[in-house]
């Protein structure tokens, strides 16, 4: 049976919360994993030269316990689908998984508001850094123009994804 993961990445606070929870509204059988929820407690974040704590970085995250959510939808979606009539592209479950090293691993509110300078001298070089580091993945990733409206980014993801599923229902009627 089939299910379909779509992998949202990009800089923090760059609306990769807000466009996974636009579509999670209009797709049916839709689950979101967002990696915020998966922040070690602040007493586990290193600091660094300025002071900042290092959020940015895969060690502020527990991964292994977001993979152990993923698996564990994962195993639920097969035993759903077991039973499941998936006669059309909205029935196949999907999962929205979002964060900002998503791709890096082989919306945090901000209270109190980040220091001055923090995301020019920390967030942006982190988020280059780790985006260099996937440019040769051969994962098939779209990537979207931050400067276009909310709206926008959303309608071309929406249109995407459902030409997706379209194509992931085809293939399951034909095996």
């Amino acid at each position: 049976m089939k299910t379909f993961v779509i992998g949202i990445s990009g800089v923090t606070n760059g609306g990769k919360t807000t466009l996974a929870k636009n579509l999670q509204k209009h797709l049916p059988n839709c689950t979101v994993i967002s990696q915020d929820d998966f922040f070690k407690p602040e007493s586990e974040i290193e600091t660094d030269e300025n002071g900042f704590l290092q959020y940015d970085v895969l060690e502020a995250l527990n991964m292994e316990k977001m993979m152990s959510a993923i698996s564990c939808w994962m195993e639920s979606s097969k035993h759903s689908l077991a039973s499941a009539d998936c006669g059309s592209s909205e029935e196949i479950p999907v999962l929205i998984i979002e964060g900002f090293l998503l791709f890096n691993y082989n919306t945090r509110v901000y209270e109190p508001p980040d220091p001055p300078g923090y995301f020019d001298g920390h967030v942006w070089p982190m988020y280059l850094k780790h985006r260099q580091e996937i440019q040769d993945i051969t994962w098939q990733i779209v990537y979207l123009d931050g400067t276009k409206s909310e709206e926008d980014v959303f309608s071309q993801v929406y249109e995407d994804v459902i030409q997706e599923l379209a194509k992931q229902k085809g293939l399951q009627e034909t095996a």
